[in-house]
């Protein structure tokens, strides 16, 4: 079998970050986004994996993943043509590489917490046309949503729909065999001038044998800085304790509490206390300063008397300041100093952009 993920888009709702940053290449707990995909779907035995990218954006997608060989694994990078169609339009433009595939389409920026073993498991136990996850939310018209037949079978998906007529969401994660590209051809574009992925998925009920299955873990479409925020901690949480590691020499009187990740060459000054889960890259120099749980801290970040918490910091960013930096995204290069001293009662909430320079 063979994966294609989808990694185009322009992300505007995490703009200022994305005006300079693919989406998929931000960092969760130190890696990009897409690193936790690719670590997904290699282990349950893919390892013919197409990347769909903007056009333009092949260079910067391979430097930051590789080939796919730390994976043990072939990627394939594949720009997108004909502009932004919507998924299904997507899927089509890799029809080259996918026509008489049996295929798993993961769309980059969906987040799960456990395997995707059991979807494909059960896509191939019973040679599936077609199959889908869905996850129960709050909001099922923002996304692709399940109508479901009175005996619990599937009747269509609606992209979007004002009225839900379910409170499930389509999640990023679809299976389809080799009719994929026949039922492409039948759907026209939607109010939205997209091709809907939901619209194949309706042929494929009608014309085939779909199977659906609920996510019972964590799921999230991290479309926004808090789903990013919330995805950082939630990977903390799920990685093995084993894998935090320090790996320079700290001062005996650092505090060190819960599971902590120290890159190479960081400095960190005896008046800290670094209470984890956190993630710290290398090269970092960290004094007098508090690091609480749920951040990560990229390569080469300054921090001086200063109180971060829940938070993903990019690399270079430098920051010195009394302020109480909570639930924030802190872009490359990015500049943090007071403008006076004090001491704030509440934190503050910033989503800064690369190269910024901020004072509080």
């Amino acid at each position: 079998m063979k994966a294609l993920i989808a990694a185009g888009g322009h992300a505007t709702r995490l703009r200022p970050i994305t005006w300079t940053h693919n989406k998929h290449i931000i960092p969760l707990a130190n890696k990009p986004m897409l690193w936790y995909v690719l670590k997904k779907i290699t282990d349950v035995g893919i390892k013919d994996i197409i990347i769909n990218v903007n056009p333009g954006d092949v260079k910067y997608m391979s430097d930051h993943l590789g080939d796919g060989s730390e994976f043990g694994a072939h990627i394939t990078y594949l720009e997108q043509r004909g502009g932004a169609k919507g998924l299904a339009h997507v899927v089509a433009n890799a029809e080259e590489y996918l026509k008489g595939e049996r295929f798993l389409f993961f769309l980059g920026d969906n987040i799960i917490l456990g395997s995707i073993n059991q979807f494909v498991d059960r896509f191939e136990r019973e040679q599936l046309d077609c199959m889908i996850a869905l996850s129960h939310v709050k909001d099922p018209h923002r996304f692709g949503v399940p109508e479901f037949n009175p005996d619990g079978t599937l009747k269509r998906t609606i992209e979007k729909p004002k009225d839900p007529p379910s409170s499930f969401a389509v999640t990023g994660i679809y299976l389809f065999n080799e009719k994929f590209f026949d039922a492409y051809k039948t759907i026209e574009p939607s109010e939205r001038g997209e091709y809907e992925i939901t619209d194949v998925i309706t042929w494929y009920i009608q014309n085939g044998n779909v199977g659906h299955e609920e996510i019972t873990g964590w799921w999230k479409d991290t479309g926004t800085p808090d789903a990013l925020i919330e995805g950082n901690a939630s990977i903390m949480d799920d990685t093995p304790r084993e894998e935090f590691c320090v790996n320079c020499q700290l001062h005996e009187d650092t505090q060190i509490q819960g599971p902590v990740s120290i890159g190479v060459g960081t400095i960190i000054s005896a008046d800290c206390l670094i209470r984890g889960p956190v993630v710290i890259g290398k090269e970092c120099k960290i004094v007098s300063s508090y690091i609480g749980p749920y951040t990560s801290i990229g390569n080469n970040v300054e921090i001086t008397n200063s109180e971060v918490e829940h938070s993903i910091l990019f690399d270079g960013a430098k920051i010195d300041t009394t302020r109480r930096i909570v639930n924030s995204l802190i872009g490359l290069n990015a500049h943090l100093v007071d403008c006076k001293r004090s001491h704030p009662k509440s934190g503050h909430r910033l989503i800064i952009g690369d190269n910024s320079f901020v004072e509080l």
